[in-house]
């Protein structure tokens, strides 16, 4: 049973995780002139460098000569790269190209497009609810590809991409720094031999723009770790259903962003898509706390039902011992 202050530690650390993930747009701006290409491959790099310490740190090795064997999960582990890559890639052009609202649109409907996946892939089956919330997701690209003149194409790769992702992961079962640490292996050389060639060109940023903006790039691997550790942390001291609704913390602070502090247009059809896109994921909220809730309950009475067929068990007096035959 995990204690009260286990608990808080777990939503700490989870607000902490989404938090930071929230306010990541504040970071790419900064590493400018370098372009979303480059500041990819860095945060590839770096990003093995701290995991490779932070694992050599906890001495957690013995993944290793396991995954190396199994051509199966090192398929996975190359379409995980890959699939990261792109969302990774398209996030950090999108915020530096002034489109935080429509990445954050990216991050609302992911839910929908992991539940979509689980239907279609995994042949999953959904209860009426979270049709009614796919369903609802589904008006609200159309509002918004009307309000456009054209699907969000930003919104829908990077939930696409992450839906992916996440499904590639849940067959992996590898730990989250175990996980980040193969596939930004997988990652490396590509995006060593791009700033080679970068630099090669005359166009790399890392070290023409000064110290502290080649600090800056070299970052990009605390950046992408630290959260995820503490999303590891909050993982294991806290339910599920509690995760699902932290969730929803790093899109809605990126929205706020865009629109606050971004200033990016909201014109009314963005809000009515916008709108549309929170009501889905209010039926899905109030689907996954019922169902959480009846689940409890089923648990608790079933115990109880046990504990109660226990006590009479005890209560029944024993049975006669059978009387001795004649002639024994």
């Amino acid at each position: 049973m995990k204690t009260e202050s286990e608990g808080r530690a777990g939503l700490l650390y989870g607000i902490g995780a989404y938090g930071m993930w929230g306010l990541v747009p504040l970071f790419w701006p900064l590493l400018k002139p370098a372009g979303a290409v480059e500041i990819l491959a860095h945060r590839m790099v770096w990003s093995l460098v701290f995991v490779g310490l932070a694992l050599l740190a906890l001495r957690r090795w013995s993944w290793i000569p396991e995954l190396a064997r199994s051509p199966r999960k090192l398929a996975l582990i190359t379409v995980a790269a890959a699939v990261i890559s792109v969302n990774w890639g398209l996030y950090i052009w999108s915020v530096n190209a002034g489109k935080v609202v429509e990445a954050s649109l990216g991050y609302f409907i992911n839910p929908l497009v992991t539940i979509a996946l689980g239907v279609l892939v995994l042949k999953e089956r959904l209860r009426p609810a979270q049709w009614a919330a796919v369903g609802v997701g589904f008006a609200a690209v159309l509002v918004l590809a009307i309000g456009y003149g054209q699907p969000p194409w930003i919104s829908l790769t990077l939930a696409f991409s992450f839906a992916i992702y996440g499904l590639v992961k849940k067959k992996l079962n590898l730990g989250g720094l175990e996980s980040l640490a193969a596939e930004t292996a997988v990652l490396f050389l590509p995006a060593l031999g791009y700033l080679i060639w970068l630099g090669t060109q005359g166009a790399l940023a890392f070290g023409s723009e000064g110290a502290g903006h080649a600090a800056l790039l070299a970052s990009t691997g605390i950046v992408t770790a630290v959260p995820l550790v503490c999303f590891g942390a909050a993982a294991i001291r806290v339910p599920l259903s509690t995760l699902g609704l932290l969730q929803y913390l790093a899109p809605t602070f990126q929205f706020l962003l865009g629109v606050l502090y971004f200033h990016e247009a909201m014109p009314p059809e963005r809000w009515a898509g916008f709108s549309l896109v929170w009501l889905a994921l209010t039926l899905l909220t109030w689907d996954a706390l019922r169902t959480a809730r009846r689940s409890r309950a089923a648990m608790a009475d079933a115990v109880a039902a046990a504990a109660t067929a226990e006590v009479e068990a005890a209560a029944q007096p024993p049975l006669p011992a059978p009387a001795a035959h004649p002639g024994r």
